[in-house]
């Protein structure tokens, strides 16, 4: 789901930033703003980071103890993608295995469709793997699917980096599994 939310973020500068007249340039804050944004990637409240949209405050700065950083606590707006349940979605297909499928959607690398959720589908070994249905539709890699969102983790494997939504899919409902898209064979999702 899109959401446009407000944030309060903290914004670490180096007190070496610092112009001739003790100020901090606000293009500064908000470059370092957008970079911290983009190594974070995602917030367990918000979901993904698309876009920032509106700045509404930058507060004064603040020394921290060893007087070699400034904090500054800026306010904004920002468009944001946050995975919920029964949600219906488009992915492409990455990798194939016996018990499964891994899609990738927008930001999100981690979406897995168990054989299980797949009604009517057979998995078919070989050097491209596929899964086929009964009414012979194929799920193979590049595919796209629509898929719907039936479990939604929020993981981290490391405090500082690979904080990631863990997305379980389901085709068990109407009009769900590959589509055809006209034109180009791709889609840059």
């Amino acid at each position: 789901m899109l959401c446009e939310v407000e944030c309060c973020y903290p914004v670490v500068i180096p007190a070496k930033s610092l112009d001739r007249s003790g100020l901090v340039p606000q293009s500064t804050i908000v470059t370092c703003l957008l970079k911290q944004l983009l190594n974070c990637k995602a917030a367990e409240e918000c979901g993904y980071f698309l876009a920032v949209t509106n700045l509404k405050s930058i507060d004064n700065g603040k020394f921290n103890d060893s007087d070699k950083y400034l904090l500054f606590l800026v306010t904004f707006c920002c468009r944001t993608f946050l995975p919920v349940n029964g949600e219906v979605m488009l992915g492409v297909v990455q990798s194939i295995h016996r018990r499964g499928v891994f899609l990738k959607c927008g930001p999100m690398k981690y979406v897995y469709l168990s054989a299980r959720k797949m009604p009517n589908y057979y998995y078919v070994d070989g050097k491209n793997p596929y899964f086929i249905s009964d009414d012979l539709s194929r799920i193979e890699n590049d595919v796209v699917i629509r898929f719907m969102v039936f479990g939604v983790r929020w993981t981290t494997k490391n405090q500082q980096v690979e904080r990631e939504f863990m997305i379980l899919a389901t085709l068990e409902g109407d009009r769900l599994g590959p589509i055809s898209l006209p034109g180009s064979d791709e889609l840059g999702l």
